[in-house]
């Protein structure tokens, strides 16, 4: 899973650098939450759930590892999706979106430390 999580991590870091480009281009920084978001949850954290996954193999090839990698994947668009259209629109029937897709992230980052505990044991 390290490498799959490695490469999405790539794509969220490109999805952040153009937001952050146009937001500058356009003087419009109203979408500086969801690029702090996508630059955190999806960049560097990400990036960090490959690298801890290649270096402790075993907690990546775990089914807990499988589960975590896609509810974090589905969570993320969902909870920034519907923010930046929020924010775009101005449509406040999309905060469930943003709580939904939160509460996926959440989930799947309890999955991640639950796999920690269980599969980095000492020597």
């Amino acid at each position: 899973m390290g490498k799959s999580f490695i490469k999405i991590a790539g794509v969220y870091f490109f999805l952040a650098v153009i937001l952050g480009l146009v937001m500058g281009i356009i003087q419009n920084f109203a979408f500086t939450s969801v690029h702090a978001h996508l630059n955190l949850l999806g960049w560097v954290s990400m990036a960090l759930f490959g690298l801890i996954y290649s270096v402790y193999k075993r907690a990546g090839e775990t089914s807990l590892a499988k589960a975590h990698f896609w509810l974090h994947n589905i969570g993320l668009p969902i909870m920034q999706g519907s923010l930046f259209i929020e924010l775009l629109t101005g449509n406040t029937s999309l905060t469930i979106g943003i709580i939904i897709g939160s509460l996926i992230v959440i989930l799947g980052v309890i999955l991640f430390v639950l796999n920690l505990f269980l599969n980095l044991k000492e020597a």
